[in-house]
């Protein structure tokens, strides 16, 4: 009795175009009620009455990630370079690609394990430090210089003007938030050193004279010698 009231139930849903409820592991097609393909697979034929489904594999880039009746394979996510990604990890028959930011980027469509799309982490300028380092998920972020403190933007933390008295120099330029304080030798210093060199110079030219002019009034003395005393040898 009771397989006769199912019987009738059946066919007056079919006949009123109320379609049955299927299993979890089953996909309605028309007024059928087929078994699913696993993951991996999808439907090539639908299961007829003394026939089940025909499961075919996704071939690659394709895939399917849970029981299905699609007549076709999804498409393999492609982690495109120009949108600021890279392959987390590769897709396969049972499993979407993942995709991960590139290395100087942060996810900004964040996904579960993954992402769809990122952007390169912000640049400090000149006269800003970097405050907290960006990552996969956060950006660089910033902080001004203040005071006599520079950087240059690439710096962790704001430097210390150089103190050129410190050191026996002068300022040559002050320094700036966007760099540091120039120095230099006083300019008392570069003329004393010049002077000696100078002075050292015009010693030694000096002496190089003294000792040429000795040399030649030598020779000139000898010369003179040697012809007297051949003018004495000939009288």
């Amino acid at each position: 009795m009771v397989k006769l009231v199912i019987m009738v139930l059946i066919i007056l849903l079919t006949v009123s175009g109320v379609s049955p409820a299927c299993g979890r592991a089953e996909y309605l097609t028309g007024h059928e009620c087929c078994p699913m393909c696993g993951p991996g697979y999808y439907v090539r034929k639908h299961c007829t009455d003394i026939t089940s489904t025909a499961c075919v594999p996704c071939l690659p880039p394709t895939y399917t990630d849970a029981p299905n009746g699609l007549p076709s394979c999804k498409s393999c996510t492609v982690c495109d370079s120009s949108a600021g990604l890279r392959v987390k990890r590769a897709c396969s028959s049972t499993s979407d690609t993942l995709c991960e930011p590139l290395e100087g980027h942060y996810c900004t469509d964040p996904i579960k394990d993954g992402c769809r799309g990122a952007v390169e982490h912000t640049k400090c300028l000149s006269g800003q430090y970097v405050n907290q380092t960006g990552t996969a998920s956060t950006d660089t972020v910033c902080g001004d210089c203040v005071g006599d403190t520079y950087s240059n933007g690439s710096f962790t933390s704001c430097r210390p003007h150089t103190q050129c008295e410190l050191i026996g120099l002068v300022v040559l330029r002050e320094g700036s938030s966007f760099y540091d304080t120039d120095c230099g030798q006083r300019q008392r210093q570069h003329i004393g050193a010049i002077a000696a060199g100078i002075i050292a110079g015009v010693a030694v030219l000096a002496a190089a004279c003294g000792a040429v002019g000795f040399i030649y009034n030598r020779w000139n003395k000898d010369r003179t010698r040697t012809a007297q005393q051949g003018a004495y040898g000939t009288d």
